[in-house]
């Protein structure tokens, strides 16, 4: 009988036990979560999840476990979830049933559930992937109501990237399930660029998701270990050499212990020596068999003996030892693989070159030979064969294999597994004979095929569908041309880059005639509509639509005349025809929700929310996103775009803790395109609004670079707006001026743009810095640049009312509201800010519910009434603007208000909450950097350091009294500094020589002084 070689007691990880036992509990209790046990190779992270879960299933949970499986540069899709739901499937479990229609869309991962249906596919459809994992989440919400859910996944530093893409979306989406899902993973396996890393630094930020960490064994706990595998307790030399060796490591010891025990007495230099010295001591056959398993990495019994060649009986004989000596396990799904995977790489790398490529052609000829007669292929089983094939370096069959792999990743829409194997395709076709015939197609459509797996990778799409282009002769097939351009206008289009998407439209339309109609040209035309649209050419992209929708009419095309409603309907909308345009989007949103055109609907959703939000109905906007999600998420897919424009609606409704949870930091991962640029923007509002300027900049220029090459006023208008509005709180007149220009530049055309309401919204913050540049000339002396500031501010009110009154924006309240604002701003610039206008401005925001608007001109309203002596009015103007403030959040609006207040010695009618702010130190050094200001403002106003040290406890609302004593002076010192102040900033009072000092920096702090409660 062998030694045994490990413990049967489990020693040790109190608190790791501690923890995944109280995630668990909660799990339990209806609050699902994500663990991640991570520790170094052999430290314990299986043997301590498999005790954990056998704790669990006496406790009653039902316990899923799954594998992650290293296939070198190849990945098999969804490896552990296949593995954790076949046993399900196995066992006949009624949950299936209960998935009515959608069990045969299932199939596709797991063969065994019958004959596999297709999953449905929206030609415009932004993540069929979702629809499978809203799917699998229904599995396993039906599956938690029977009991809590334990899902395992073992070695993730291997994990697909489409099961990490199900995790993250877990992640988002679980809520009140009793799940609970643990992943190990091996810490010493993530070098810089392992994809596992950032998928860990996003996840881990949500609250769902914890880590457990499994640290080496203490010199006890080596004791404790060696005296369970001995039987007895060892003898002091022996533990000393195990712990010196080891360093703690269980499973390095249990190795050591072993080699001590039945080798020669050498004691291995490394864990790789160790192991080997276990397999070493095996029989003949069954070191041959290890040989075939570490190649296969796990196998079924048959296989391996149709393989292998070995006699069944000495077989059988050979796997008993192994498992004796425990090399080999038996896995819940009855199939063959090593105890550790550890041992599996030492076996793997002691072969011999030859030995190799020898093992993997034999593995793929017999798992491929077994396939003769199915209909399908399984995703593992297609996967698997790849793998060997190309291990084996049999280049045609790796080909071959390779495209077959591809496409059952498709089937699941496992794009990325997909792309890696379409990529091998790629290198393998110039390397081997008759390509074509291997393959079923010709090198263009594998070019185009790859590029559909990089649907997302805009990059790596674009580069594909070129290539596929250029050797394609356009004038002998001009159909397949012609859609292969207006897939490369698709992913240019969301890439940011407008312009030259519309081009390769053109170039499609142009190779198919108008007669016969057909329904390629139909769909190119919907798709150039809606750029166009988009763009903000409405009468252009109308026109289009009605050709797409006479075409798609006339070819009998329900899903392009859908596509081409929805378009019309926000062009009729934008050219002034409200009440058509809605009824033409809900007509489209009729016809997607009879024919489950899950993509239009969403399409639908948006711009009719968009359509409802823009005219001022924001509250029924946020209801109809809120129905959107729901029905969508019923449909089985779950949309980024709706969540994100809810989040928009609630930040400008002042829900800002909902737009929070609707926009998480995870949400961003691994979203590109125009998708990112309103994920950013969305996110950057609400820096913006609570006064965090540095993660604010940092979203709005990543937004701003993606969208370098478009030319869509959704996206410029708001980046342009603020980043000029973030530049005026920091004092960067310069680049204020500057990010004005670039918006202005990029929108191109501005007198043709027919989205007046986001040109108002530019010219308006345009308006703004004109009047800071004016009011900041003024303060320093310099009346060339202040009378240039005022006519700028002038002419931008004007633009702002010019493009107001366009037809897209006339029935806007947002632009009207717009143009009262650019007319305070105007008024601001000549010195002379009327409190009327900001008010006017105020009411107009807060008749369409925008908070924070409504406070921002609140807030101006009483600097305004203050400069005209109105104390009443500034009093009551700033306590509405700062009830509001601190309800939303806005700390950087409540600090504006704290300094008005102790400048103008205000009293408002509630102390200020304590708001957190992080601009306080910035805005100086903002200041500085930019040269907008001088260095030293005080210095060119002629200040001295006495002076300037009485200026700024004149902006804190010091008296002459409280100045001299704090700076050791005599009252009558302090108001003979004072005075001179007053001469110098040539201003008339104590309160304008405030506001000069606020507004040019040279102002101290007084965290103790309040504003005064009336």
């Amino acid at each position: 009988m062998p030694a045994r070689v490990t413990s049967d007691a489990f020693i040790g990880r109190r608190v790791e036990l501690a923890q995944l036992d109280a995630a668990l509990t909660n799990a339990t209790a209806g609050s699902a979560g994500l663990v991640f046990v991570a520790g170094e190779s052999g430290i314990g992270k299986s043997r301590l999840t498999d005790h954990f879960s056998e704790r669990a299933k006496a406790g009653g949970a039902r316990v899923l476990w799954g594998d992650c499986i290293d296939l070198g540069d190849s990945e098999l899709p969804y490896a552990p979830l296949v593995s954790a739901l076949r046993s399900l499937v196995r066992q006949g479990h009624p949950v299936f049933d209960a998935l009515g229609t959608q069990r045969s869309e299932l199939a596709r991962l797991l063969p065994e559930l019958g004959t596999p249906g297709d999953l449905i596919v929206e030609p415009y459809a932004g993540s069929a992937q979702g629809r499978l994992f809203e799917l699998l989440l229904v599995l396993f919400e039906k599956l938690s109501e029977e009991s809590t859910v334990l899902l395992v996944i073992d070695d993730l530093h291997w994990a697909d990237r489409s099961t990490r893409d199900f995790l993250a979306f877990l992640a988002r989406n679980i809520c009140r399930q009793r799940l609970l899902v643990v992943s190990t993973f091996r810490i010493d396996e993530l070098h810089r660029r392992h994809p596992l890393r950032p998928f860990l630094a996003e996840i881990e930020r949500t609250e769902r998701a914890s880590r457990v960490p499994v640290e080496r064994f203490t010199p006890d706990e080596i004791e404790e270990q060696v005296a369970a595998i001995l039987g007895s307790k060892p003898d002091d030399d022996l533990l000393d050499r195990v712990w010196a060796r080891s360093e703690g490591n269980p499973l390095f010891a249990e190795e050591i212990l072993a080699a001590e025990r039945e080798g020669d007495g050498t004691l291995p230099e490394s864990l790789r020596d160790a192991l080997m010295l276990r397999v070493e001591a095996l029989g003949d056959v069954t070191q041959e068999a290890l040989r075939w398993v570490s190649a296969a990495q796990r196998i079924e019994h048959d296989v391996l003996e149709e393989a292998s060649g070995l006699d069944p009986r000495e077989l059988r004989d050979a796997l008993r030892e192994a498992v004796a000596h425990h090399v080999l396990a038996s896995q819940f799904d009855g199939r063959i693989a090593f105890r550790h995977a550890l041992l599996r790489e030492a076996v793997y790398d002691d072969l011999l070159p030859g030995e190799h490529g020898e093992l993997h052609l034999r593995l793929a000829t017999v798992l491929e030979d077994r396939l003769s007669g199915t209909p399908s292929v399984g995703l593992d089983r297609a996967a698997e064969i790849a793998h060997h094939f190309d291990a084996a370096g049999d280049r045609p069959a790796a080909l071959r294999t390779a495209v077959r792999a591809a496409y059952t990743a498709e089937c699941v829409h496992a794009e990325g597994e997909a792309a890696v194997f379409y990529e091998r395709a790629l290198v393998l076709w110039d390397r081997v004979e008759a390509p074509e015939a291997l393959a079923g197609y010709d090198h263009v459509e594998l070019l185009a095929r790859a590029a559909s797996a990089h649907q997302f990778d805009y990059s790596r799409c674009i580069h594909l569908l070129k290539h596929a282009l250029n050797e394609l002769d356009q004038e002998a097939e001009p159909g397949r041309a012609a859609l292969l351009l207006e897939r490369l206008g698709k992913a240019r289009w969301n890439s940011g880059k407008g312009q030259i998407a519309l081009e390769a439209w053109d170039a499609a339309l142009a190779l198919l005639p108008a007669q016969p109609p057909s329904e390629e040209r139909a769909q190119l035309l919907a798709a150039k509509a809606s750029g166009l649209m988009l763009w903000g050419r409405y009468s252009d992209a109308l026109a289009m639509a009605d050709e797409a929708l006479e075409v798609a009419d006339a070819v009998g095309s329900r899903r392009v005349r859908t596509h081409a409603l929805n378009t019309k309907g926000v062009c009729l909308r934008g050219g002034g025809e409200t009440s058509r345009g809605f009824a033409t989007i809900r007509e489209a949103m009729a016809m997607a929700r009879a024919d489950a055109n899950v993509d239009q609907l969403l399409r639908a959703y948006l711009n009719l929310s968009d359509a409802l939000h823009l005219t001022g109905d924001t509250h029924a906007a946020r209801k109809l996103l809120i129905e959107g999600r729901r029905e969508v998420r019923e449909l089985g897919r779950h949309a980024k775009w709706l969540a994100i424009q809810q989040a928009e609606i609630a930040y400008d409704l002042g829900f800002w803790d909902e737009a929070d949870e609707l926009v998480p930091l995870e949400l961003g991962r691994g979203t590109q395109g125009t998708t990112r640029v309103f994920y950013e923007l969305t996110r950057a509002s609400l820096s913006l609004g609570r006064g965090d300027n540095a993660d604010a900049r940092e979203r709005l220029v990543v937004a701003r670079d993606l969208v370098a090459r478009s030319y869509e006023p959704q996206w410029h208008a708001p980046i342009t707006a603020m980043l000029a509005g973030l530049e005026r709180r920091e004092r960067n007149i310069g680049a204020a001026r500057a990010a004005i220009r670039t918006g202005l530049e990029r929108l191109t055309d501005t007198e043709a743009l027919a989205d007046g309401a986001r040109l108002a919204r530019i010219y308006s913050s345009a308006a703004g810095v004109e009047a800071d540049a004016a009011q900041q000339a003024r303060d320093l002396g310099r009346p060339e640049d202040e009378a240039a500031a005022i006519a700028a501010a002038a002419d931008y009110a004007d633009k702002t009312r010019e493009a107001a009154s366009r037809p897209f924006a006339a029935a806007m309240p947002e632009a009207a509201a717009m143009v009262l604002v650019a007319d305070a701003e105007a008024m601001a610039a000549t010195g002379t800010p009327d409190p009327e206008l900001w008010a006017r401005a105020a009411d107009a925001w807060a008749a369409i519910d925008r908070p924070f608007r409504v406070a921002r001109v609140r807030w101006r309203e009483a600097d305004a009434a203050l400069m005209a002596g109105d104390r009443a009015r500034a009093e009551a103007a700033g306590s509405d603007a700062l009830a509001l403030a601190q309800r939303l959040g806005a700390a950087w609006v409540v600090e504006e208000l704290t300094s008005l207040a102790r400048r103008g010695r205000l009293r408002f009618q509630k102390p200020p909450k304590v708001v957190p702010s992080v601009t306080a130190t910035a805005t100086a050094a903002a200041a500085a950097a930019s040269h907008a200001l001088p260095l030293d403002p005080a210095a060119e106003l002629g200040l001295t350091r006495r002076e300037r040290d009485v200026l700024a406890l004149v902006a804190q609302g010091r008296t002459n009294r409280q100045i001299g004593e704090e700076l050791f002076m005599a009252e009558k010192t302090a108001s003979v500094h004072v005075s001179r102040i007053l001469a110098k900033l040539d201003v008339r009072s104590r309160t304008e020589a405030a506001a000069v000092a606020h507004r040019l920096g040279i102002e101290g702090s007084d965290d103790d002084t309040p504003i005064a409660v009336a």
